[in-house]
């Protein structure tokens, strides 16, 4: 009969049946479902490339001898190393689909009224460039569930110039229908509205100086309007304080319904408000402000539309912050390209797990749990406490 931790491991050998194998049959001797099951625990534990996923998988060799087959015992890190230069990315994330459907549906908010929103964002991996073959730092694009703290999919680029071309692929791997889809300055884009729009989706845009005149043209008529005490327009407004080190943050946050006179407003798909968004930050006695607008399909409704403001920082906040200060992404010397999408992805989804287990430690503390304790590591592999 098997263990708890056993039939855990073994159901996520389940998500890779159909990935399709990139070795040569010839002395193929470790089954790659299992190679894929070590890499997943490996950056759980704290793993960060190839050679450290083999060190672990040693270092862990009797407790996955009880939970996995290894019929030719434990991969070599050069193993490790070719398979995951040779894994298509995209075949390795759709593997994943299924497990993070799972793990929405698990995990999702039981309030019909919650947002389902989906934040869009692109982050550097600062030491993966490679001068030997002119090669820059790889530049990834990834899709953040908002509301259940999981990674919905990664593309990369070489450059951060290919961000407005990764965004609308990422997309179209994504189910956007009934989402509310954030996006930085670089992915305002007509077409990208568009693509959402036609995807069932609803899109709050980050509108900065690369949208020319429609940034100029809205920047004038909300300062108009400002200095009218916006008693010519329809405006929904909201305040939020808050305190904490010392420190005091005050957001403003202004929805008004896009005037007939905004030049191009035609288009951009369902565009139906123009929102603003206003940091006031005061610590030892020194004052930021840093202002933000914003084009949305959304309606009137100020209260959705800074929660999905705030939301859209979560990506930064939740999960590049952890991914540099936890898994130390950033401190990364993958020069193969596929090898450092994969583990990228592998990485992203990690801190998805780790934030489903109920837990009140620290990403970075359940890490280190996953690496001391066999049995947690199988609770955070099952998706949910057991």
């Amino acid at each position: 009969m098997k263990t708890v931790e056993e039939t855990d491991v073994v159901s996520v050998l389940e998500f890779f049946q159909d990935l399709p194998d990139p070795r040569s049959s010839i002395n193929r001797k470790h089954l790659l479902g299992e190679i894929m099951v070590i890499c997943i625990s490996a950056v759980l534990c704290g793993a960060d490339g190839p050679k450290a996923i083999g060190m672990w998988a040693q270092s862990k060799r009797d407790w996955l001898k009880k939970v996995l087959e290894l019929p030719h015992g434990i991969p070599s890190h050069d193993t490790f190393g070719r398979v995951l230069a040779a894994v298509k990315p995209a075949a390795f994330q759709e593997c994943f689909a299924k497990w993070i459907a799972q793990l929405q549906s698990t995990h999702a908010s039981p309030d019909p009224a919650a947002i389902k929103q989906i934040a869009i964002d692109g982050k550097a991996l600062r030491r993966s460039h490679d001068q030997r073959k002119k090669l820059g730092p790889l530049f990834l694009v990834s899709a953040w569930s908002v509301e259940c703290g999981i990674s919905l999919g990664q593309l990369a680029t070489e450059e951060k110039s290919n961000e407005i071309t990764a965004i609308p692929a990422l997309l179209e791997k994504l189910e956007v229908q009934g989402a509310i889809v954030t996006i930085d300055a670089a992915g305002c884009q007509k077409y990208i509205a568009q693509q959402i729009i036609d995807g069932g989706g609803d899109y709050v845009l980050a509108l900065k100086g690369n949208q020319g005149n429609i940034h100029k043209d809205t920047e004038t008529w909300v300062l108009e309007q400002m200095a009218n005490d916006f008693s010519e327009v329809t405006a929904c407004k909201l305040e939020v304080t808050e305190k904490s080190h010392g420190r005091e943050v005050t957001y403003w946050y202004v929805q008004l319904p896009v005037p007939e006179s905004l030049r191009g407003r035609e288009q951009w798909a369902k565009l139906q408000t123009i929102g603003v968004a206003v940091r006031h930050c005061r610590e030892r006695e020194k004052d930021t402000y840093d202002t933000r607008y914003y084009l949305a399909s959304l309606p009137l409704g100020v209260q959705r539309f800074a929660q999905v403001v705030r939301g859209h920082w979560a990506i930064e906040n939740t999960l590049h912050w952890c991914l540099d200060v936890t898994f130390r992404e950033d401190e990364s010397r993958l020069r193969n390209r596929i090898a450092g999408d994969n583990v990228a992805w592998l990485k992203r989804f990690a801190i998805g797990l780790l934030k489903q287990v109920p837990s009140k430690e620290s990403i970075a503390m359940r890490r280190r749990m996953a690496g001391w304790n066999e049995d947690f590591l199988a609770q955070v592999l099952a998706g949910a406490a057991t």
